[in-house]
């Protein structure tokens, strides 16, 4: 394929012809092709004024150059009149234009040419040269269209144009972002060629042994002639050929015909958790002993079900499920989608020990699902947050009639051969589960989800599947007094999908004797980072209830970083956990949430404008409760204090320890002991209240009278200094990849300043650009996209992204009062 704009040309499909005459081979790169390229670069762009430019552009329309994926709202101001409401992160929406200009070589003019966008967001349409190619109003499902007839080839130039239509407000629940926010590929192939999305792999039957390994591949011949072709089917184990089928085919003209291939792996290394292990099959398409069609699909050996009584297997292995639920955004990215971004967020969950990723409410990125394929989580790909009937005024509900079908169909075939993918969700919290109306939208979304996938359980999420009065569960559960939702007791379900409700938890074997338990959503515990309130032994529940305004709360709308406060449909972090880790019929829970994400800032309305449900906040710095998780969820060995010792003299302080792999922990202040304390039954962590002496907090844990971690907190002075970490010295030069900075504000001795919120303002030098700044403030409302930010709790986060040209980044901070820290990335 070739494909310029201005005077480059990308000559992908001239490298394949040298390619393409060889046999098949024993090394994969001997033998794929690529069929696409990265379309992301030198769009350009324009956001409509509404009142001037009244929908429409024109030749005086001012455009600007950028490249995508790209998400116009996070360049807004956040705004308390926001049609978005703080619900969508007071960030605007819009009518936006795209455009971009490029030419494709004569001799491709007897190929397909098609463009793919893997997410607009939303009500995109697109035209080529002036022809509509179509609507699509979904923002989260990528489609395709083919251009080939509407394309000038050789020195012609060819010109897209995409309307992004986010104007009408509030259509989302959370920030959804604005704009064509996922990737944008360009495939070229020949007119007889392996459909979009067009393999199906499964393994019916895997042992240690041996397994089974079925194809289903769609063929499209778009040539105006019958074709005779031989498909062949070949599996590697990374670069190294493991087996493979051949099959001649007859195909109509301008058809579609699937072919059914079979094969056996020996000996297969199978997908688990912890290691991760992939194969590819490579699909090519030869006519007249010549491949003109590669294709590949990566797919993992696994074998796993959902027991009733002993919850999740995998490989014979029970596995209790540790998942969080995520949003799409990227915390100061905004929705713009990037692949390091995602990595870092999964590279944090999996030091917590997570290993199970919800997609809420929608179709993910399909990175994030290449991402959980190569390191290991077990994904609940999410369809749904409405069906008919609507949670906002102008959302995805007002489309279900025309769009639901097609956009579930399009996720299916898209996700379907992903090993990380163990449950579709066909909706969450939909209003409909609680009639009849419901039950048969289900029946048909179940149809069509088994309809292109019989290999995993499909689930919804209902809040809850037992319609009680949970605060006197037991008392009903003993009267008998349980009323089934409609569509947890209709039979359509694999999985009875619980959001929160976890005091009916261990009654479920009761309620749905014959269907299996996953928690779809728990939790709704709410924090702030670095925040403490004085007293952390109480619980309090903010909101007092979801349809209520709060009017209570503390100044400034923190919330205490103990694990003390959840909303009244929720639980603690530590309660919902000591019930899924009891019995083994509780397969597993996905916790709300794994970060905080911009909008929905229960229990508070503006000026909060990010949420509080994050285990990490919205810089990707953990709360103290991720520490709980740790300890419970891995091998590592944990000692985690807190809060900081930065309080005034005299005063009364709650000091708690997540501690795991020791009997006790002690805990002294100035080198004198508080005291020992040692968890009891099924606590989870351990507690003193102390009046507070400046100096050195230090914790000692303990086993059999032997030291296993120490961990000391000091008193820190006035602020003096920056300090910059970054998550990686060296980047890639692509002008995608990321270096994550942290900027810890510390004394003269080099401790973090825990009270320090100074403005820090930021300068790069060299081939690269900062893309992000973040303190995790719920309540900040500087922009994410400027050059400085206010500090929380003595720390910022600062992304930097590479640009296109091997060399040095130097990033550096300043604030008033303090030492300015310069930091070096590398990229090549």
């Amino acid at each position: 394929m070739h494909i310029r704009k201005n005077i480059k040309s990308i000559s992908l499909w001239a490298v394949a012809a040298g390619v393409i005459l060889l046999n098949s081979c024993t090394k994969k790169e001997d033998a794929f092709i690529n069929r696409k390229v990265s379309f992301n670069t030198d769009w350009s762009f324009h956001l409509n004024d509404s009142i001037i430019d009244k929908d429409t552009i024109g030749t005086s329309t001012k455009w600007r150059t950028l490249d995508v994926p790209h998400d116009w709202s996070i360049e807004g101001k956040f705004d308390e009149k926001s049609p978005a409401g703080y619900g969508g992160g007071a960030l605007n929406g819009g009518l936006g234009w795209y455009k971009k200009s490029f030419k494709v070589a004569a001799e491709d003019s007897t190929k397909v040419t098609s463009i793919t966008f893997d997410g607009v967001y939303r009500n995109s349409e697109v035209w080529i040269n002036g022809h509509y190619l179509g609507k699509r109003p979904n923002g989260y499902i990528g489609f395709q269209y083919d251009m080939s007839p509407y394309l000038n080839y050789g020195d012609k130039n060819n010109e897209i144009i995409v309307k992004v239509d986010n104007s009408k407000q509030p259509n989302s629940r959370w920030y959804s972002g604005s704009g064509i926010f996922r990737n944008v590929w360009i495939e070229t192939t020949d007119k007889l060629h392996v459909a979009q999305w067009g393999t199906y792999v499964t393994t019916p039957k895997v042992t240690a042994e041996k397994a089974s390994v079925n194809f289903e591949t769609t063929i499209q011949n778009q040539y105006a002639a019958e074709k005779k072709a031989t498909i062949t089917t070949t599996i590697f184990k990374e670069d190294t050929k493991v087996t493979s089928v051949t099959q001649n085919i007859t195909i109509g003209a301008n058809a579609n015909q699937t072919l059914k291939q079979s094969a056996e792996v020996e000996t297969p290394i199978l997908w688990s958790v912890e290691k991760p292990e992939l194969y590819t099959a490579v699909t090519e398409i030869s006519l007249d002993d010549k491949i003109i069609d590669q294709y590949k699909t990566n797919f993992g050996i696994r074998d796993f079900k959902f027991d009733l009584n002993k919850g999740f297997i995998l490989n014979g292995k029970q596995v209790k499920i540790k998942g969080v639920c995520l949003h799409h955004d990227l915390g100061p990215l905004g929705s713009a989608i990037n692949t390091r971004a995602i990595e870092r967020q999964l590279e944090i969950m999996k030091e917590m020990g997570v290993n199970g990723i919800r997609t809420s409410h929608n179709p993910p990125a399909p990175e994030l699902l290449d991402l959980c394929d190569k390191m290991g989580f077990i994904v609940m790909d999410e369809a749904f947050d409405m069906w008919k009937q609507t949670k906002t005024k102008y959302d995805y509900g007002n489309d279900w009639d025309k769009w639901h079908k097609k956009d579930l169909i399009d996720q299916l075939l898209r996700d379907r051969n992903h090993p990380s993918i163990f449950v579709w969700s066909i909706g969450n919290e939909i209003p409909e589960q609680w009639n009849e109306k419901g039950v048969e939208i289900a029946k048909e979304l179940a149809a069509i989800t088994r309809q292109y996938d019989k290999t995993r359980p499909l689930t919804a999420a209902m809040n809850p599947p037992v319609n009680m009065n949970i605060d006197a569960v037991t008392l009903q559960f003993e009267k008998k007094d349980v009323s089934i939702n409609p569509l947890a007791g209709s039979g359509v379900l694999d999985l009875i999908g619980y959001n929160y409700a976890h005091q009916t938890y261990e009654h479920h074997l009761k309620n749905f004797p014959n269907t299996p338990f996953i928690a779809t959503e728990t939790t709704s515990g709410l924090q702030t980072r670095g925040y403490y309130d004085a007293v952390s032994d109480t619980i309090k529940k903010w909101p007092v209830s979801w349809d209520k305004k709060f009017d209570g709360g503390n100044p400034g709308n923190t919330v205490s970083a103990y694990d003390q406060v959840q909303t009244p449909w929720g639980s603690t972090h530590e309660a919902t956990w000591k019930v899924i880790k009891k019995h083994d019929f509780l397969s597993g829970m996905y916790i709300w949430t794994g970060f905080d994400y911009i909008g929905e800032p229960t229990p508070y309305e503006w000026p909060s404008i990010s949420s509080y449900f994050g285990i990490a906040d919205l810089a990707g710095f953990p709360k103290d409760v991720y520490y709980m998780y740790q300890s419970e969820w891995t091998d590592k060995t944990v000692l985690h204090i807190f809060p900081h010792w930065n309080w005034k003299a005299g005063q009364t302080v709650d000091v708690w320890a997540y501690y795991n792999k020791a009997d006790e922990v002690e805990l002294f202040v100035n080198g004198k002991s508080v005291g020992k304390r040692s968890k009891k039954g099924d606590d989870l962590h351990v507690m003193w209240r102390i009046p507070f002496e400046a100096g050195t907090l230090k914790a000692v844990s303990r086993k059999d009278g032997k030291v296993v971690l120490e961990k000391e907190i000091k008193t820190a002075g006035n602020p003096s200094q920056l300090k910059l970490t970054a998550d990686r010295s060296t980047i890639k030069a692509d002008k995608n990849d990321l270096s994550f900075i942290t900027v810890d504000i510390l004394d003269d001795k080099g401790t973090l300043a825990p009270n320090a919120n100074n403005e820090i303002n930021f300068s790069l030098k060299g081939n690269g650009k900062i893309v992000g700044v973040c303190s995790g403030d719920p309540v900040s409302h500087e922009s994410y996209k400027g050059n400085k930010h206010t500090a929380l709790a003595g720390k910022c986060l600062v992304i930097v992204q590479s640009g296109d040209q091997s060399g040095r980044l130097e990033l550096t901070a300043k604030a008033n009062g303090l030492k300015q820290s310069t930091i070096v990335i590398t990229t090549e």
